[in-house]
């Protein structure tokens, strides 16, 4: 891949609330940056590393995609954590994906793992 993916941001109005959600859903290890309400998610196996701050003016944004090899369990657990199911488990054929909606609405692509 010529560019691949090197980071990631996840930014909105209600840090505390984000970062929860993604350390509990995804079992992320965040690390606080001083002075900053900005949080830097570690960089595990394969995946990559990235951010998760407030925005000081307007809405937040964000979109990625997360592989989990048990896809279904994933949506269930980001909807007991104040998420929602945008687009439920779908196979395109090459792939098998969902979309869910973290607590603020910023979309998040789920992959089946598995293939």
């Amino acid at each position: 891949m010529a560019h691949p993916v090197v980071h990631f941001e996840v930014m909105g109005k209600d840090f505390a609330t984000l970062t929860g959600f993604y350390g509990d859903v995804f079992g992320w290890k965040l690390a606080p940056v001083d002075g900053m309400p900005y949080s830097l998610v570690e960089k595990e196996g394969e995946g990559i590393g990235g951010g998760i701050g407030a925005t000081e003016n307007g809405d937040g944004h964000v979109t990625f995609y997360v592989s989990s090899d048990d896809p279904q369990a994933t949506m269930e657990k980001a909807v007991a954590a104040g998420g929602s199911i945008v687009m439920p488990m779908t196979d395109l054929g090459m792939v098998k994906i969902g979309l869910i909606a973290d607590p603020e609405g910023h979309v998040v692509g789920i992959v089946d793992g598995n293939g």
